[in-house]
């Protein structure tokens, strides 16, 4: 999303008119989630994507009208049922809901645009809370925002006091990760809050097997990669060539050069006890929300005992995940960093990490299903 709010700013800045179209939230199986945005320039073209097909396209043709006729924010649904998936070449039939929130003047937006740009290049963090229902007998419309930075700053409405502090003090929680909610307050109103931070980033202390076969995926699921290894012969480009930063001195130095911020996750896999105890006590002393240690239960226990020796505190030492990564029986280093990573984008993303299968009620009922169909058959 960080190209959507590069070119609003752009455009803003020329006095340009654009539409962004956000997804603000989704029921089932969908091409995108909750957050993914198109803007819509003057021209026609746009940036970003909502999944494509002709639910995209009636967005974009949406965004173009207003441009053309003018209007105020949009509210709209679409219910992906299976006609509309197969024209598009998909396999869901979920319901997706969308704003479309046009930009008339730069005054309205460009401010938040440039701050929300910054915060993806690792300068603070912001949220925009959208009004999305107005809550009844309020004079704030569909599309009301209210601008929230991690100090506690807001700046607009969404319509009284009591919803603008909630919507604050969700913003702020959400801000950690950079993610988004869309909540229904008790007074009848619905909106949409974001959060907007800088990419999430990895680092690993430990520059061995594990770690390089950790190190290949990190690139590709949208984060930034630092290495840090006390070796030269395991802290180098050719043996890293995805790491953004590689720092070639102990952990407890090492981390103290490195921008971590809540949205860094941290896994030290070094090469011993020694090294492990003093690598985890300096991650556990950061801010970075993950910090997970790599090795067996019997070891976890003997570092967390000089970890408590050294000051770490109860809450801190329930927060450190060790054993590390997920239980899928992992042997190889591959395997092994696919447990980790698993884990890692589990803790971002909000997920329990259980199977996604069927459960036996739902088999039956197809099963069941079948049977009575096949059966009505026969009986014709």
């Amino acid at each position: 999303m960080h190209d959507v709010f590069r070119e609003a700013v752009n455009l803003l800045e020329k006095d340009d008119q654009l539409v962004v179209a956000t997804v603000i939230r989704t029921k089932g199986s969908t091409p995108q989630k909750s957050g993914a945005k198109l803007l819509v320039r003057k021209d026609g073209s746009g940036v970003g994507t909502l999944g494509g097909g002709c639910v995209e396209g009636d967005i974009w043709f949406a965004a173009s009208q207003l441009m053309k006729r003018g209007g105020s924010a949009q509210y709209r649904e679409y219910q992906l049922n299976e006609d509309l998936a197969a024209d598009d070449g998909l396999v869901c039939g979920g319901t997706m809901y969308f704003l479309i929130d046009p930009v008339y003047k730069p005054e309205d937006y460009l401010d938040f645009a440039k701050e929300i740009d910054a915060a993806y290049r690792g300068e603070g963090a912001v949220a925009v809370a959208n009004l999305i229902k107005p809550a009844p007998g309020s004079d704030v419309p569909l599309g009301g925002k209210l601008f929230i930075r991690e100090d506690g700053f807001t700046e607009g409405t969404l319509g009284d006091s009591e919803m603008d502090e909630a919507a604050k003090a969700k913003a702020i929680e959400l801000m950690v990760h950079g993610k988004n909610e869309y909540i229904i307050a008790e007074n009848g109103a619905e909106y949409f809050v974001e959060a907007f931070t800088t990419p999430p980033q990895l680092v690993i202390c430990g520059g061995g097997h594990v770690s390089k076969a950790i190190a290949a995926h990190a690139k590709s699921l949208g984060f930034r990669l630092f290495i840090t290894d006390d070796r030269d012969e395991f802290a180098n480009k050719q043996r890293f060539p995805e790491a953004d930063m590689i720092v070639a001195k102990n952990p407890e130095e090492a981390l103290k050069e490195l921008p971590i911020n809540p949205n860094t996750f941290i896994v030290v896999a070094t090469r011993g006890h020694k090294f492990d105890n003093v690598a985890l006590a300096a991650a556990a002393a950061t801010s970075a929300r993950y910090v997970g240690l790599m090795g067996s239960k019997r070891k976890t226990i003997l570092i967390y005992e000089d970890l408590v020796r050294m000051g770490i505190s109860l809450e801190r030492l329930n927060e450190i995940r060790s054993p590390i990564g997920l239980d899928i029986s992992a042997r190889t280093p591959e395997e092994i960093a696919i447990s980790i990573i698993g884990e890692v984008l589990m803790f971002r993303l909000g997920g329990t990490g259980r199977a996604m299968k069927l459960d036996q009620k739902q088999i039956d009922r197809i099963v069941a299903k079948v049977k009575s169909e096949k059966t009505a058959a026969a009986a014709d």
